[in-house]
Parts: C-alpha cells; sequence; structure tokens
C-alpha cells in the first residue's frame, strides 16, 4: 500500500526498516532511533511505512494521517513465509543478507505474528493517545485498500501520510 500512495501522492517514501539498523544488522537504542526517526522524517511530506509500535508517539507528532492495516493474523503469517523466499530489494546500509538467512528471519517472525496478533489495538491505543489530530483510516481488507487507493488524489490526499503496517 505505501508504495501505491507515494506513487500517486508524489511523497518520499520513507522504509523504516531500511533506517531502523545500524551497520552489521545491530539495534539502535530507543533514543537513537527516536532521534533517527526525528531527522528522516523532518521534511515537509513523506509516507512511513513500518510498525515500530515503542516509538510510534515521534511519527504521530509530525504526522497528519495515520493509515493502520489490520488484518488476520494467519494472512501476516502467510506474508512473512512467502517473504522468506524473496530477497529483499534494498538492505540497511552496511547490512548484508543471504536467501539462507532471510528465510530463517522472515520464518522466525510466525510465532511473533501469532503472539502479537492484537498488536494493532495497542497500535490504535497509541494513536488514540498522541495522534488526536490525524485524520485514521483503518483497513481490515484489501478491498478497502483497493477503495481508498483508487478514491486518492494527490491533489486532495493529505500532506503528510505515514502507513502503519502488517507485521
Amino acid at each position: 500500500m505505501s508504495h501505491a500512495l507515494a506513487a500517486k501522492s508524489g511523497f518520499p517514501l520513507i522504509h523504516l526498516d531500511l533506517e531502523f539498523w545500524k551497520p552489521g544488522w545491530v539495534e539502535p537504542s530507543e533514543a537513537e532511533w527516536r532521534e533517527k526517526q526525528r531527522r528522516v522524517l523532518a521534511g515537509d511530506a513523506w509516507i512511513a511505512d513500518g510498525n515500530y509500535t515503542e516509538t510510534l508517539d515521534p511519527r504521530l507528532e509530525r504526522a497528519d494521517t495515520v493509515v493502520v492495516l489490520v488484518t488476520p493474523w494467519w494472512r501476516c503469517a502467510g506474508r512473512a513465509f512467502l517473504r522468506g523466499f524473496r530477497m529483499p530489494g534494498r538492505l540497511p546500509e552496511g547490512c548484508t543478507y543471504s536467501a539462507w538467512q532471510r528465510l530463517r528471519d522472515e520464518w522466525r517472525l510466525i510465532p511473533s505474528i501469532w503472539r502479537d496478533r492484537r498488536a494493532n489495538d495497542r497500535e490504535l491505543a497509541i494513536i488514540a493517545q498522541h495522534g488526536h489530530h490525524v485524520t485514521r483510516h483503518v483497513f481490515k481488507s484489501k478491498r478497502a485498500i483497493r477503495e481508498f487507493l483508487d478514491g486518492f488524489d494527490a491533489g486532495d490526499g493529505p500532506a503528510r501520510p505515514p502507513s502503519c503496517g502488517c507485521r
């Protein structure tokens, strides 16, 4: 969805996974990650694709629209399973990935997807607490997403829509 929205709006697409990791797949501290988000989201218009719920509040400070995809856990798990067979187009700077690592990492997500199957409730609570000023779009089906995108006009679209996606 984020790719389609970026194409229709002309806004830059920021993949949070590409920004999150330090070289060698090292996780930043929460303070480092919050600061980096402030830097990469400093522009006037952007679409942020990712779901780092623990640090959603800095994105909400700058956002005027949030898109949340609420999909069944089994669909998210199925996507992780299939992603395991595909290498990403880009990797974070200083990080490498073999096909085996990709498969292992994506497939390891499946149990956590089951455990966190109600994570959208937590995201929506954070949005309600810190994003009272944002327009919220919550989509539960591919059809709803398609209808939104079909009706999206860049001239009438939001100024800075981030996208919070499925795990």
